[in-house]
């Protein structure tokens, strides 16, 4: 009995996507998709929400992703700000999604922000609304929203989530500009790189044969790179996206993987440097927006250690919080993980016992942001010349070993 009881409960909690085509209260034709256990259920949550039903269906697995376009935490930042701008200027929560809904009717967002409002006039709050979405809303997102409602001062909240959202979408810019452009014109050498190998060299290696003379060094070794890539050129290309997919599952699949991954990066020089920066300035943005909103410390650094975006300091963000909850000063525990700057231990203690820590981290924030910044720049002013310099090399290179021979042979001429 018990394990048909169980079995029973197994199949209720199991849940389904449905897609749906109907007309709203003011008839307009909307569609979406809903999670639900059902058809019947799903067809009953719809009408609760004023839905006239055109039709309802399970949304069919496939191995490939959906056309649909997934809403970019950008947008989500947008939809926060708009949000908030409107309830600061007395617009209530209904009419300010209607306006989000109405001002992009066909995009994602418009349906995500439909759907919110469909949940509300049905009678939930914002923060239940927003859990039913949790790829676009985290929990930091939703308790914050969810302290904004009980306190009274959603839109004052919501302008702070805005601020928070606005400045670690701003910092992720800043890294991806960083990692992203040596990265980018690493691979397009390699691809000029493999075309001068595979179409230019080969012309010049027929026109070498009837040289009848000893071709140099440096000039038979590019014809044997040449010779090789056009013989395996294509094992190689299967081989590197065979390992590529397999260290992408890996790294998806596998939390040790993943926090080796990580724990390599941090020690990569001057990258790891400002991914480390950046993950300090998102901790202290994440724990001050948290601490001005009224959430405890521990429950705060737990939020925190999730939004991090990295096992390893999140994990130390964890060790942080057990400590903080036995007793401990938060000080003391981030000095125990090693992970975090002395300057960053200090102003915490500081803030710590002036009863100012929401202060000192926002200052902490502001001065790591700022130096993500300056770094990223800085990087960027380095490495064009080096690229430049790295291409030189490349193509010079390619270019002078086939015209070694033809200056050979006017010397000997």
């Amino acid at each position: 009995m018990a394990g048909e009881s169980s079995s029973k409960n197994t199949r209720i909690s199991r849940t389904n996507v449905y897609l749906y085509v109907g007309f709203d209260k003011k008839n307009t034709r909307i569609t979406g998709e809903l999670t639900s256990t059902s058809l019947s259920q799903a067809r009953s949550t719809l009408l609760a929400q004023g839905i006239n039903i055109l039709s309802v269906k399970k949304k069919s697995a496939s191995f490939f992703k959906s056309g649909a376009r997934k809403i970019k935490s950008e947008e989500i930042a947008l939809f926060t700000r708009q949000m908030s701008t409107m309830l600061v200027a007395g617009i209530p929560l209904v009419q300010a999604l209607g306006i989000i809904t109405e001002g992009t009717p066909t995009t994602p967002l418009g349906q995500l922000a439909r759907k919110i409002r469909l949940d509300i006039e049905s009678g939930s709050s914002l923060s239940f609304a927003l859990k039913k979405n949790p790829d676009y809303f985290d929990a930091l997102f939703c308790s914050l929203v969810e302290s904004g409602e009980q306190s009274g001062t959603l839109d004052t909240m919501l302008e702070r989530i805005a601020l928070f959202k606005e400045k670690t979408e701003s910092l992720k810019r800043k890294v991806k500009k960083a990692l992203y452009y040596p990265v980018a014109v690493v691979v397009v050498a390699i691809i000029v790189t493999c075309v001068l190998l595979i179409k230019v060299v080969p012309v010049f290696q027929d026109l070498f044969k009837g040289f009848g003379a000893q071709l140099p060094s440096f000039t038979l070794f590019v014809l044997n790179i040449s010779q090789a890539l056009r013989t395996n050129g294509l094992s190689v290309f299967i081989g590197l996206t065979v390992f590529y997919l397999v260290i992408m599952r890996l790294h998806h699949s596998s939390i040790w993987f993943q926090h080796l991954i990580q724990k390599i990066i941090l020690r990569v020089p001057i990258f790891g440097g400002i991914i480390r920066k950046t993950i300090v300035a998102r901790f202290a943005r994440t724990l001050a927006t948290t601490s001005a909103a009224g959430v405890p410390l521990t429950d705060a650094l737990d939020s925190v250690s999730k939004a991090c975006g990295n096992i390893v300091y999140g994990n130390a963000i964890r060790r942080v919080k057990d400590a903080i909850a036995s007793g401990q000063q938060m000080r003391v525990a981030m000095r125990k993980t090693g992970l975090f700057p002395i300057m960053v231990v200090q102003m915490i203690g500081i803030g710590e016992e002036s009863g100012a820590l929401e202060s000192m981290l926002s200052k902490i924030a502001g001065i790591y942001e700022e130096e993500v910044d300056s770094a990223v720049d800085g990087l960027t002013t380095l490495l064009e010349p080096l690229i430049m310099i790295f291409l030189g090399v490349i193509v010079g290179g390619l270019v002078i070993a086939m015209y070694l021979p033809i200056f050979k042979l006017g010397s000997v001429v």
